[in-house]
């Protein structure tokens, strides 16, 4: 094989891939992009790691057909030492390559190609196309709810509702409940799904803030996203993910309504307080026309209070300092409303129109 590339933009193509390649791996292979050639003018790179696959076709100069395996990591720092503006690829039979750019030349041991695990691909299924922006920052807004440790592996991803005109984006960890909304054109049969959270977080840096398109196609077991160029391929995880619905309070007893940017700059006061070790709650008291907020740790303490309109019945009530942030920080609206019942009961933020989002967050014992 022997290819003529353009330097910066070979590099650039490799280091995205690179995002799903193992740094270590009982199979050498997956440490490895895939290089092969598809015609006279294009080739193959793709990396996996099992779980997750990414490939694209990249335009070059190709003299002479073949395919090969290099490791991801010594090929990309190679490729971003050089000086010259295009690099010369040349593999022997062997496997043995040549990396040369002007007077600098590489050497490295490649693999073989026919070795390398086969992509999974998917013949049939759903397809949908969804606006960039949209998804990327659906999935931004719930990701942060995912699970990390949960023993039900299915709870480690993102569950997607689709049912007629509607995408819903669900994300759970046994203490706070994320869910995001949006009209989609679709008019197929209802169906779930759960994305690996691993997955979507390097999915989304693939996606850009524009009017572009993403096309989704959903198999039986795995499911391809296509954005600008590159085909990134997770497996779906299975399982019975908890029914969520369930967990949402009908009841509520006070409604708050407040400057999302207000609140979220008294909750951040509170950190310098806030430790690991000590994960004291922070304090919230919504009376009448104001929310008073303090913190007391081994630190120390600090207190506030911001303006808000209280309709109900006044709420003492404690929240994780770090999973309240989060959620607010999801919420793209100027105003928000929060929906208590006692201290006891979840603390629900939604928007103040419509119901593009719901934050769900479990409350923690005030000590006295």
């Amino acid at each position: 094989m022997k290819l003529i590339c353009d330097t910066q933009k070979l590099l650039d193509v490799c280091l995205n891939i690179q995002r799903c390649v193992p740094g270590r791996s009982v199979i050498p292979h997956l440490e490895g992009l895939l290089i092969k050639t598809q015609s006279e003018s294009a080739i193959e790179i793709s990396g996996f790691d099992l779980d997750l696959g990414i490939t694209t076709v990249f335009e070059t100069d190709v003299e002479e057909p073949g395919a090969v395996v290099l490791n991801a990591k010594i090929f990309c720092d190679s490729l971003r030492y050089l000086k010259g503006d295009t690099v010369i690829i040349d593999c022997d039979e062997k496997n043995i390559c040549t990396i040369r750019s002007e007077e600098q030349e590489y050497n490295m041991i490649g693999l073989s190609a026919d070795d390398y695990p086969e992509l999974p691909t998917i013949s049939e299924g759903t397809k949908l196309v969804v606006n960039q922006k949209i998804l990327k920052d659906m999935i931004k807004q719930t990701i942060f709810a995912v699970s990390m440790d949960d023993s039900k592996t299915v709870h480690r991803g993102i569950k997607f509702e689709l049912e007629p005109g509607q995408l819903r984006l669900v994300a759970l960890d046994g203490f706070r409940l994320a869910i995001r909304n949006e009209f989609l054109q679709y008019d197929g049969e209802p169906m779930t799904f759960v994305v690996p959270a691993k997955a979507l977080a390097e999915i989304i840096k693939f996606m850009n803030d524009d009017e572009g398109t993403v096309e989704l196609f959903k198999g039986r077991r795995h499911i391809i996203f296509d954005v600008d160029g590159y085909s990134i391929i997770s497996r779906l995880l299975e399982g019975i993910f908890l029914d969520y619905r369930t967990a949402i309070p009908t009841a509520k007893s006070t409604t708050v309504r407040i400057n999302t940017r207000d609140l979220i700059d008294c909750i951040e006061s509170t950190t310098p307080m806030i430790t690991e070790k000590n994960k004291s709650p922070t304090k919230f008291i919504f009376d009448e026309d104001v929310v008073k907020i303090s913190a007391v740790t081994s630190r120390g303490s600090y207190k506030d209070k911001t303006a808000c309109s209280v309709d109900g019945k006044r709420t003492e009530i404690g929240f994780n300092n770090r999973f309240l942030l989060e959620a607010l920080r999801s919420c793209d609206c100027d105003e928000v409303l929060i929906q208590l019942n006692g201290s006891r009961a979840p603390g629900i933020i939604l928007p103040t129109d419509g119901d593009s989002f719901l934050y769900l967050i479990l409350p923690v014992m005030l000590k006295n």
